[in-house]
């Protein structure tokens, strides 16, 4: 999977990127034989949020639009926290965060039963702890 953070996040609030991959391996069912494109679209966060902007929710809507495209797809939310504050505040801040995520995702009309999703807990980060502060939206493994 394609990683579009790094110095582009230098002094930057909220955003999202959206990165479409290489090719993966589709289900094994007759009308999936074709690969599907992998997504990732990751949505990032302020310090101790949950909030979604409306960038976010344009990402998401992207995501989910993607998800519709491709219904035989199981989608991975996994969020993640900044190594600030403790274990069990971080592992909580990061299933929030990738509860919100697949709240938007449902709303945006992909099926919930298609959804897998878990909170990491923090993460630390190699130039801005934006970076730990995010959720990724993949088509799972």
């Amino acid at each position: 999977m394609k990683r579009a953070f790094g110095r582009r996040l230098a002094g930057l609030g909220l955003m999202t990127v959206l990165t479409l991959g290489a090719a993966c391996a589709a289900p094994a069912d007759a009308a999936a034989q074709q690969s599907v494109p992998t997504q990732s679209v990751v949505v990032f966060f302020k310090e101790w949020s949950a909030a979604l902007d409306a960038h976010a929710k344009q990402a998401i809507a992207r995501a989910a639009s993607w998800a519709k495209a491709h219904p035989h797809v199981t989608i991975q939310v996994t969020g993640y926290a900044d190594p600030t504050g403790g274990r069990r505040a971080n592992i909580l801040m990061s299933e929030l965060r990738a509860q919100v995520v697949a709240d938007q995702l449902v709303a945006d009309g992909v099926a919930g039963d298609r959804l897998r999703q878990n909170g990491e807990g923090a993460v630390k980060f190699a130039v801005s702890s934006l970076e730990s502060r995010r959720v990724e939206i993949s088509a799972a493994r």
